[in-house]
């Protein structure tokens, strides 16, 4: 189905996209820090349907074709924190606001209940959702994520020069700057096609690459709660999926997410970066799959 927006009770508009047929059980897919949803291919996607998903991708706020969130002119409404950018900011948003964006979507679509996939960021908003809605959320998977303790699931310092390089702001720049992140956190196992690489970024930047709400992104994750209490108390089939490469988000994360989620299976893969490599599809497939078929709830 052709990109549609959605307008959300609380005014914003998701851009979203479907694969395959609506009376299959829905599968969200919940990108990552800056990601608009077209980092989940069409192969990816594809499959997921071919495996019997009503498979839903989308724009998080602030990404793509998605609203972008005007800043707030009270900071009071909003905790103000010193990022690791060393400036003081205040974060506009938190994950458990994006996690209801995504419920609403699926309220939108008519979806009571879906399982729920997240990477990365996506992983954190998909924890939320089944923390917050258990008996929305049929089964979690958790990809290359954490709990949100700061313990675990940490940046390798050889990042931060890199993260902390100035904002691109030209096409031209952004790619640039996208072929070096690549390189940088990719899977050693399983190397980029630099074309392919380029060609995401080239579309990623013309589907409206926003840098400001990249940024209010990043403050919704460095804000984050400690998920961990909470995830001890969850029922939800779950399954955690890491790569041991994983220099963006450390391992430790993948297994703090494990360990906390009573019955969570977890998914080590060597050298696995913080990617999603096309030669591991069947993968993650097999693994939305497995904990899918572990709901035995009845639907609502």
């Amino acid at each position: 189905m052709a990109e549609q927006l959605a307008g959300l009770p609380n005014g914003l508009e998701i851009c979203y996209e479907t694969f395959g047929d609506p009376d299959d059980p829905p599968l969200l897919l919940v990108m990552g820090l800056g990601g608009p949803m077209t980092w989940w291919s069409v192969e990816l996607c594809s499959r997921l349907a071919d495996r019997g998903f009503f498979v839903i991708r989308y724009d998080n706020r602030d990404v793509g074709r998605s609203t972008r969130i005007t800043p707030l002119r009270r900071a009071s409404r909003r905790s103000a924190v010193t990022t690791w950018l060393g400036v003081r900011r205040h974060a506009e948003y938190a994950l458990s606001d994006m996690a209801d964006d995504a419920f609403a979507l699926l309220d939108h679509l008519d979806a009571e209940r879906a399982h729920v996939f997240g990477v990365s960021m996506g992983g954190m908003i998909a924890q939320t959702m089944a923390i917050a809605r258990p008996e929305r959320v049929r089964s979690l998977v958790s990809m290359m994520s954490t709990t949100g303790r700061r313990s675990v699931g940490w940046q390798d310092p050889r990042l931060f020069p890199m993260l902390l390089s100035p904002t691109p702001r030209t096409r031209d720049e952004y790619v640039a700057r996208a072929e070096r992140i690549a390189m940088m956190i990719g899977s050693p196992g399983y190397p980029h096609d630099p074309d392919e690489t380029r060609a995401r970024a080239e579309e990623t930047w013309e589907r409206g690459y926003h840098p400001a709400g990249v940024l209010r992104q990043m403050l919704a994750v460095i804000t984050q709660p400690d998920r961990t209490p909470a995830l001890r108390r969850l029922e939800t089939p779950t399954c955690v999926l890491h790569g041991l490469a994983d220099r963006m988000v450390h391992c430790s994360g993948g297994r703090a997410t494990a360990a906390a989620v009573r019955g969570a299976e977890l998914i080590l893969i060597p050298r696995m970066g913080h990617d999603l490599p096309a030669p591991l599809y069947g993968t993650f497939v097999d693994a939305v799959g497995r904990t899918a078929a572990r709901d035995r709830r009845i639907a609502a």
